[in-house]
């Protein structure tokens, strides 16, 4: 299978790619990553690969031409490129628009006057809102509540419009919040790893009571590659990890493996229209595709702090100018 993948350069992304060059993911001839390179996305994350193992093109999802240059030689399409953090869509959604809406469109576009195998699309929790009990499945409304997860949400829905009206074999991921290396430190867990290594204290939005399920990234990179290859086309596919903290309890885990107290938490203003709980039902990817995440949260959270420990020169770079 010869796969384009989108936003390659990014924390989910990168990790995708380097999972299929050393073998993790099998059935992938050849990769090709298109990345626009913007504040997260960055060619460090794919510098240890070597160089003919893949190849990369700086460009925009949106530009219509290259798109369809590159998506005649490819036989799928995995869709990680997005703008991602819900305080920068409160401050400004235009680019998100632009990105998670007319971008997606644009692929869309290219692979239905093109021959293509597959086309997933990788979403988040987010779109369903917020939820005080239970668990959303994949026949849950969607409600998003920032213009991140609007954004999303559009995406998605236009995503499935393709499958419906033309019959282009799409599929669509929705994942819980990720974790691991190579992450943008503005993200929660590497922002709090690095302030604690940088002798800053964490923010804590409100009181720390919103609750988050956690996933580290090779359990989610894992879950598409299965998707990709066996999901049934048309199809959306829930991604968890099963480990639900809530904000205060996540920093207080991470503070207790870093041997710092609780003296070093700030708390501050909460985040607008801050979405108290998210929670994934992922019965259906575990019965029909065997998916089970592999990484505990406890180790996952200790690997994750050794990797920002160990690699300060990756990070520093990208707080000093997000």
């Amino acid at each position: 299978m010869r796969l384009l993948v989108t936003g390659g350069a990014g924390f989910i992304g990168s990790n995708y790619v380097k999972n299929i060059v050393n073998g993790s993911l099998t059935g992938v001839s050849e990769v090709t990553v298109l990345d626009k390179l913007t504040y997260a996305g960055t060619l460090k994350n794919l510098e240890d690969l070597p160089k003919d193992s893949f190849r990369f093109v700086h460009g925009d999802i949106c530009d219509e031409e290259l798109v369809n240059h590159l998506i005649k030689d490819c036989d799928a399409v995995v869709n990680f490129a997005a703008e991602s953090h819900v305080d920068r869509s409160i401050h400004g959604a235009k680019e998100f628009i632009n990105t998670n809406v007319l971008g997606t469109h644009t692929l869309l576009e290219a692979c239905k006057n093109l021959t293509i195998e597959r086309f997933l699309q990788v979403s988040t929790d987010e779109v369903y809102g917020s939820i005080d009990q239970g668990s959303w499945t994949e026949e849950s409304p969607l409600l998003p509540n920032s213009p991140y997860s609007a954004t999303k949400a559009s995406g998605d829905l236009i995503v499935r419009s393709f499958n419906r009206t033309f019959g282009l074999p799409t599929l669509i991921t929705r994942c819980t919040n990720n974790y691991g290396p190579n992450q943008f430190p503005e993200k929660v867990i590497p922002l709090f790893i690095t302030n604690l290594i940088e002798g800053l204290k964490i923010p804590v939005y409100g009181k720390g009571k919103n609750i988050r399920d956690w996933l580290h990234v090779d359990d989610h990179c894992r879950a598409i590659h299965l998707v990709l290859k066996n999901g049934a086309v048309g199809e959306i596919y829930n991604i968890g990890g099963g480990k639900e903290l809530s904000n205060i309890e996540l920093a207080n885990t991470i503070l207790s493996q870093l041997e710092r107290g609780p003296d070093e938490i700030e708390f501050v203003t909460d985040r607008q229209g801050h979405d108290l709980r998210y929670s994934l039902g992922f019965e259906k990817i575990q019965t029909s595709l065997g998916y089970f995440p592999k990484v505990s949260f406890e180790d996952g959270l200790k690997q994750t702090i050794a990797w920002y420990v160990a690699n300060e020169k990756w990070w520093r770079p990208l707080k000093k100018k997000k």
